[in-house]
Parts: C-alpha cells; sequence; structure tokens
C-alpha cells in the first residue's frame, strides 16, 4: 500500500509546479509562444513605438537641416557638458558607491539600518527637490557655499554644481548593484588568500574585485545612463548659461517650447544614438569580464 502511494507522488527533486494531479506536465505560466508574444507586444508598446516616432519624426528634416540642428554650437557645448559631467559623476560614483557597499555588507555599527535607508533616498526623492535642496545649500548664501565661495570656490550655477546633482542622484545604482555580490561573496577565498601570505591590497585586487567587476560595471553603466538623461535636479543647480552650463536635456525642452519638434528629435536621436553606443560598449566590456572571471 505504501509502495504504491509513494509511487504516485512526485519524486523529490521534481518541480511540483511542473507536475498535475494527472502525473502529467503542467506550466504555471503560458507557453514560450504565447509568453514570447506578449513580451515583444509589451516591449513594442512601451518601447520601440515611441522610439520610432522619434525617428519618423525626425526624417521630416533633410540631411542639411538635420546636420545644422545637431552640430550647432549651443548644441555641442550641451554634449560636451551633459556627457562629460554624467561621465565623471559615474566614475566617482563607481569608488564611492563601491565602498559604500562594502561598508554596509562587511561592518556592523550602530546606524546601519539608518545609513542603508538613507542610499534609497535619491530613490524616493523628488529630482526637483533634490535640485532645490542641493541649490540651497551650494549657493553663496548657503550652508556650505557661503563657507567655499570666499576662498574663490563656486559650485552652485556651475558644471561642477552639475556634477555633484548626477552624483547625488547615482549613487544608489552602484551601491544596489555591488551590494548583494558582497553578500554572497565566499569569504573562505579571502581566508585562503590571506592564509597563504596575500596582503590586503593582493586578496582584494586578485579575490574580490574580479567577482565583482561585472556588477559595479553594472551600477556605472546604469549611473551613468541615468544621469544622461537627467533633468529635475540639475536644471535648478546649473544656472543654465548658453555654452557654459546648459544640459543638452534643456536644449531639447527650449526647442519644443519653441515648437522646434524636428529639431528637438534630431537632438533627441543623437543623444540616443551616442548613449546606445555607450551601453553597447560597457556591456561587451561586462561579457570580457564574465569570460574572464569564469576561465
Amino acid at each position: 500500500m505504501s509502495g504504491a502511494v509513494s509511487s504516485a507522488l512526485p519524486s523529490a527533486g521534481a518541480p511540483l509546479s511542473h507536475v498535475n494531479r494527472a502525473g502529467g506536465s503542467k506550466r504555471v505560466l503560458p507557453g514560450f509562444h504565447i509568453t514570447l508574444g506578449f513580451s515583444i507586444l509589451y516591449l513594442s508598446l512601451i518601447v520601440l513605438i515611441p522610439l520610432s516616432a522619434l525617428v519618423f519624426k525626425t526624417f521630416t528634416l533633410s540631411w542639411e537641416q538635420f546636420w545644422v540642428a545637431v552640430t550647432a554650437p549651443r548644441v555641442m557645448a550641451s554634449y560636451r557638458l551633459t556627457f562629460g559631467a554624467s561621465l565623471i559623476a559615474a566614475l566617482v560614483n563607481a569608488v564611492f558607491g563601491l565602498l559604500v557597499a562594502w561598508v554596509l555588507v562587511r561592518y556592523k555599527f550602530p546606524g546601519k539600518r539608518i545609513v542603508d535607508a538613507l542610499v534609497d533616498l535619491p530613490f524616493a526623492l523628488p529630482t526637483a527637490v533634490a535640485g532645490i535642496s542641493l541649490t540651497a545649500l551650494l549657493a553663496g548664501n548657503g550652508w556650505i557655499g557661503q563657507l567655499l565661495e570666499p576662498h574663490g570656490i563656486k559650485l552652485a550655477f556651475t558644471p561642477a554644481g552639475i556634477v555633484i546633482a548626477l552624483i547625488f542622484i547615482g549613487l544608489p545604482f552602484v551601491v544596489r548593484t555591488v551590494q548583494p555580490v558582497l553578500e554572497d561573496a565566499e569569504k573562505e577565498l579571502e581566508e585562503a588568500a590571506t592564509s597563504l601570505g596575500a596582503t590586503r591590497l593582493q586578496t582584494f585586487t586578485k579575490v574580490i574585485f574580479p567577482s565583482i567587476a561585472p556588477a559595479l560595471l553594472t551600477g556605472f553603466a546604469m549611473a551613468f545612463a541615468r544621469a544622461i538623461g537627467e533633468y529635475g535636479s540639475v536644471i535648478f543647480i546649473a544656472g543654465n548659461m548658453p555654452m557654459i552650463s546648459e544640459i543638452t536635456p534643456l536644449i531639447i525642452i527650449g526647442k519644443l517650447e519653441q515648437y522646434d519638434f524636428a529639431g528637438a528629435t534630431a537632438v533627441a536621436l543623437v543623444m540616443l544614438v551616442l548613449s546606445f553606443v555607450l551601453l553597447l560598449v560597457i556591456n561587451g566590456l561586462q561579457a570580457w569580464q564574465r569570460k574572464r572571471a569564469g576561465a
């Protein structure tokens, strides 16, 4: 009797979601083709159709009009500021985000949960509020600005202020990407390296860093992508001076307010292509790093 019952039950290794009462195969989700169809439909509605509208609107311009719109001196200056400030901010976040993640994972200290919650503050805080807060702190009459400006250091309404704003909104991407990888890291490998005579620097560079490098690159890419398209937290602290502290999203908004929709989509298309190329390069580096770590 017990043998008959045990034979009717699924084996311990069989997933319950794939076994129905009759003993046949049953999936929790629909089949591959239906799921793929819904995925493509959703992706088309949310991403592909808006992007295709951007491309088609740009095609209403001739090549000469397109080139003039995207290479105007004011627009070129905004490209340099937007991508340059975003790159600097992402690099800073890659370094200090790794340090913050390391402290949160490897150490216990009073107020750790509060610090961990504060990391997510830029996610929850409206970007306009972040921009106003940073401007109030860094302006000439702010708590920090009034201490720095007498020494010739001006942060608000300069490109430096833009970098600070982008660092603020991009830090959580690096911390939350690296943190779970550090939590899952095998400490036995570090102990083995130490027992074999490796220094702390050698242990970090040869054992720890190769395992977290793909996650760190992912966090860097996410922070960089977010910084390129950031608008709300930047316009208040940038000063928005043409050729000096004017970001590309503000150029696009200005063209839209002037009803130059084709010119706005042309500049947006350039931003889209450059961002996509940079993300492809970063993804290629991630794949290379994973392959190297696996080897």
